[in-house]
């Protein structure tokens, strides 16, 4: 035992991981990271949670619930932004975590990241499947159920496009880089006209009574989640929260960053900034067009919305430039994914065959692995389901990175270099963001606790059995 709880606390030297990470390529500027980063954030979730969160929770008060996911994760960006300046390590929290805590705590973060790769791949592919569905069938082309659906789910036996659409970013990914940002910046912007056009055109089809009441009031459902009044809205925090997940995956690309001291906080910073603006008033012209109830069960409300309003053709341009723009989110969630991956093999914790670069130097081999996983769960799990777990794991490493802004600061300066950004009203807001982190942690369902709490058990056996031994830190 004490042996255990010694590796446990071990702590990684930073300057090992800059020399392990001297191999990536730094290609990424500040472009690059608000592209990846709103690309990530502003993915499936801004086409569809907007609606089922509103219909299963909080009603046109759904806007409150974006908001306020917003702050929390405002104030995670800023211990994010400051990590990331003092650390520009490939596997973000990660080995961030390794260096300020030991080996094991570092191992928990990067084992809770993991779960959200995995299944926000998933989440991703799936949601953009049902809106490359809800496309097609406008016009009269329909997929057979068994190759439309997620197995067990309405006569489904595999969702194909999912499958497809996650191979197709797996290769671009193997090319580089430098040739994915470029495909990311464009994308990016597509979308984002895409969801000006919703806004735009949408305005002229609310109904202010759909408005009303702002705050329903207060029900329990019938799985006995929360609806209406202040529960409701808290409840719809903890679902959306995934939304603003993304700048995570910035992060994890700290290795491939050109001047990574400044175009760290400005990519995560910016690119949450942009996307709060935008799911707000997608929310806002979403609720407002039609009555919260209609969104209850549909994957693609805003596509929806725009044809029921007498917008068909707007609608499917609209969903067109939405359906490519998914794959922003694709191309940000399997590049942070990967290297994460990337960074579990590079120290030992995972198959050391994870962390081995190619001649291109990238970590290809981790980009395999998280397509494996990704193709398995994203086209047999239906996106509702997958939507609060991958809340659950990022919200643990999101608690573990504002406590390290602690653990930081005494460091910088000294074997940690001293960053260009750091966490404003130090020692309040880590505080704060950790609190928030808990908050929303705790307003998940039973079910989202119950499975993040497997996962955790085994990584801890993952842990235990390997990682601990085949450390490299072991080795020394």
């Amino acid at each position: 035992m004490g042996s255990f709880i010694k590796n446990f606390i071990r702590k990684e030297n930073p300057s090992i991981y800059e020399d392990k990470d001297s191999h990536l390529s730094r290609t990424l500027e500040v472009k690059d990271f608000l592209a990846l980063g709103v690309g990530t954030i502003v993915s499936t979730s801004i086409f569809t949670l907007p609606g089922v969160v509103a219909a299963q929770h909080a009603g046109p008060a759904v806007t409150l619930s974006f908001l306020v996911a917003a702050i929390v994760a405002g104030l995670v960006a800023f211990a994010y932004a400051e990590m990331a300046s003092a650390m520009p390590f490939a596997g973000s929290a990660y080995s961030w975590i390794n260096v300020i805590f030991g080996e094991g705590f570092g191992w928990i973060a990067g084992w809770a990241l993991l779960a959200e790769y995995f299944i926000a791949v998933a989440f991703v592919a799936s949601g953009l499947s049902a809106n490359f569905r809800g496309l097609i069938s406008s016009v009269g082309v329909i997929i057979p159920a068994q190759l439309a659906n997620p197995l067990g789910t309405n006569g489904g036996i595999i969702d194909i496009i999912a499958l497809i659409v996650i191979v197709l970013i797996a290769l671009l990914l193997a090319h580089g880089t430098s040739e994915a940002a470029r495909v990311e910046n464009a994308l990016v912007v597509l979308k984002v006209i895409a969801i000006l056009i919703f806004v735009v055109v949408g305005l002229s089809a609310i109904h202010v009574e759909n408005y009303l009441p702002f705050i329903p009031k207060y029900h329990p459902n019938a799985d006995g989640t929360a609806f209406g009044g202040w529960q409701g809205i808290y409840s719809g925090v903890s679902m959306i929260f995934l939304s603003y997940i993304g700048f995570d995956s910035i992060a994890a690309n700290a290795g491939e960053a050109k001047n990574p001291e400044k175009t760290m906080p400005r990519g995560i910073l910016g690119s949450l900034a942009i996307a709060v603006a935008l799911f707000v008033a997608v929310a806002l012209v979403l609720v407002g067009m039609f009555h919260y109830t209609k969104y209850a069960g549909n994957a693609e409300p805003v596509g929806w919305a725009l044809r029921e309003s007498g917008h068909g053709i707007i609608a499917g341009v609209v969903q067109a430039i939405a359906v490519v723009g998914m794959f922003t989110a694709l191309i940000g969630m399997m590049m942070a994914g990967s290297r994460l991956l990337y960074s579990f093999g590079r120290d030992g914790m995972l198959p050391k065959w994870l962390g081995q670069l190619n001649s291109k130097k990238l970590p290809n081999h981790a980009l395999l692995f998280l397509t494996i996983i990704g193709v398995v769960i994203g086209s047999m799990f239906p996106f509702a389901f997958l939507a609060q777990l991958i809340s659950a794991g990022t919200l643990i490493a999101f608690m573990f990175v504002s406590l390290g802004i602690y653990a930081l600061r005494p460091r910088e300066g000294k074997d940690i270099a001293v960053p260009a950004f750091k966490m404003p009203l130090y020692p309040v807001l880590p505080a704060i963001s950790f609190l928030g982190s808990l908050a929303v942690f705790w307003g998940l369902d039973i079910q989202a606790k119950l499975y993040s709490l497997i996962w955790f058990v085994i990584g801890i056996l993952i842990y235990a059995v390997y990682g601990r031994r085949h450390s490299f830190l072991t080795r020394k």
